[in-house]
């Protein structure tokens, strides 16, 4: 079966500067995939200072689906990829990089290359339509990610 690539992104603004910001998202935690939204199980680990290995497994649909993920960190440059090395996407790779909005605000950019397996590779209005519909879906989970950041973020 062929497979094919759908490119898609978008931006998630945080009220907190940004080296503030890189530290509380990549501090992998199994709790995680709770404040994604989602429900599932989370393996951390690490490998070096700056490398992380994560085994994702959450229910979706009543189906259970696992991917491993390769994590590297760019600190200095307040970056990170995610690469899946099994599961469905495999090969699959995400761009994160939280740039600086001024002393107190920043934001997540967000680029994703979600590899897709079919019989056939569809139209490319077809693989817009998918690109639309995961960047929404992976979105929504930066938003529930965001509220949780402000919750252990704000000082009282």
């Amino acid at each position: 079966m062929p497979n094919y690539t759908v490119h898609f992104g978008f931006s998630q603004r945080f009220p907190f500067p940004a080296a503030e910001a890189y530290e509380w998202c990549t501090d992998y935690d199994p709790g995680d995939i709770a404040l994604e939204g989602m429900k599932g199980v989370r393996r951390v680990e690490w490998t070096d200072d700056d490398t992380v290995i994560l085994t994702d497994t959450v229910d979706s649909d009543g189906r259970k689906i696992t991917k491993v993920k390769v994590v590297r960190l760019y600190p200095k440059l307040l970056m990170w990829t995610n690469t899946r090395i099994s599961g469905p996407g495999k090969y699959s790779q995400f761009i994160y990089q939280i740039v600086s909005e001024g002393e107190n605000a920043s934001r997540l950019d967000y680029n994703g290359a979600q590899i897709e397996e079919a019989e056939k590779i569809p139209s490319s209005s077809k693989v817009a339509a998918m690109s639309k519909n995961i960047a929404e879906e992976d979105s929504q989970a930066w938003v529930n990610l965001a509220a949780a950041m402000k919750k252990d973020l704000t000082r009282p």
